[in-house]
């Protein structure tokens, strides 16, 4: 596995920290339904990383869908695996032909072209779309609209049973050596479009100066571009971004979305991460890296604290 790819599963895998450490707030940001929550210790440990993120993107399309409930489809139906059925059904999602020709248009970001049954992202958002069409939708009848994908009782059951273990909750990682100071909740919407636009930059290469999204990042580069992404505009550097959000007192719990610094707060900052949850950060470190996933503190670290960004400074 590449440079990138590996950089890719670690934020996936770091976006499941995002949304147990965050808790419901950050849920709906990436578009839980009212139903769903942050993924319990049995989704974290049984549901991989690329099914739970296309899960939730997918549950996005059908208003009082959770993300659970696509979930436990893929676990019932394959195991998370791929799937070709004497029954006719083929794919992680152990769809039909038919199932899935009728609601593969439009291919969603990230799925095959063409369009496959075998494509985990396709699969997905097809499934629920059939759900949404069956009785999903605001949450009239899934139960009905689970029948309409495979008419087994037990197979709803089993659905229905693994999509009630996957939701949960967890707390967040403390750390923080900044002053005190007001400190409004957080994580929220921007926090979560923050890390998810950072995310989407993992494997891009470090420059000094740089922010160009897509192309390259220096640290403050890409903090200014992730929460510019989630209509936050914070300044340039390190330092005036420290000055214009709200120190974390030592102690308090960090959470994702949080902006850790390294050097000496707060005139003389060094460099600059976006926090994730789980120890984590997602930033561009030095000349010769690229953007990646790593934990935010290490030995030897000259941290300097983490601050909240809370509104437009």
């Amino acid at each position: 596995m590449g440079k990138l790819a590996t950089a890719v599963a670690a934020g996936l895998l770091a976006l499941i920290t995002l949304i147990g450490a965050a808790g419901a707030g950050v849920a709906s940001a990436l578009g839980l339904g009212s139903g769903s929550g942050p993924p319990s210790d049995t989704a974290r440990a049984q549901v991989p990383p690329t099914f739970y993120l296309t899960a939730i993107h997918a549950a996005a399309e059908c208003p009082g869908l959770s993300w659970t409930v696509l979930a436990a489809i893929a676990n019932q139906a394959t195991g998370f695996g791929w799937h070709a059925g004497p029954d006719g059904t083929i794919g992680p999602m152990g769809l039909t032909d038919k199932e899935f020709t009728d609601h593969a248009d439009p291919v969603p970001p990230g799925g095959a072209t063409p369009a496959s049954a075998g494509d985990v992202v396709d699969a997905m958002f097809a499934t629920a779309r059939l759900l949404c069409a069956g009785g999903a939708k605001n949450g009239t009848d899934l139960n009905a609209a689970l029948k309409a994908l495979r008419d087994d009782d037990a197979f709803v059951t089993a659905v229905q049973a693994d999509a009630a273990t996957y939701g949960g909750a967890d707390s967040g990682v403390t750390g923080g050596t900044a002053t005190a100071g007001p400190l409004p909740a957080a994580p929220g919407p921007a926090q979560a479009a923050a890390i998810a636009f950072a995310q989407s930059q993992l494997g891009l290469p470090y420059a000094w100066g740089a922010e160009n999204p897509g192309v390259s990042f220096d640290c403050s580069g890409l903090v200014q571009a992730a929460y510019n992404a989630a209509g936050i505009h914070l300044p340039r550097v390190a330092t005036d971004q420290y000055n214009a959000t709200i120190p974390i007192p030592p102690g308090t719990p960090l959470l994702p979305g949080d902006l850790v610094y390294y050097g000496t707060a707060p005139n003389n900052l060094e460099h600059i991460g976006i926090y994730i949850g789980n120890g984590l950060m997602i930033d561009a470190p030095h000349t010769g890296a690229v953007v990646r996933v790593e934990p935010f503190r290490y030995q030897g670290d000259n941290y300097a604290g983490a601050t909240r960004v809370v509104k437009n400074p």
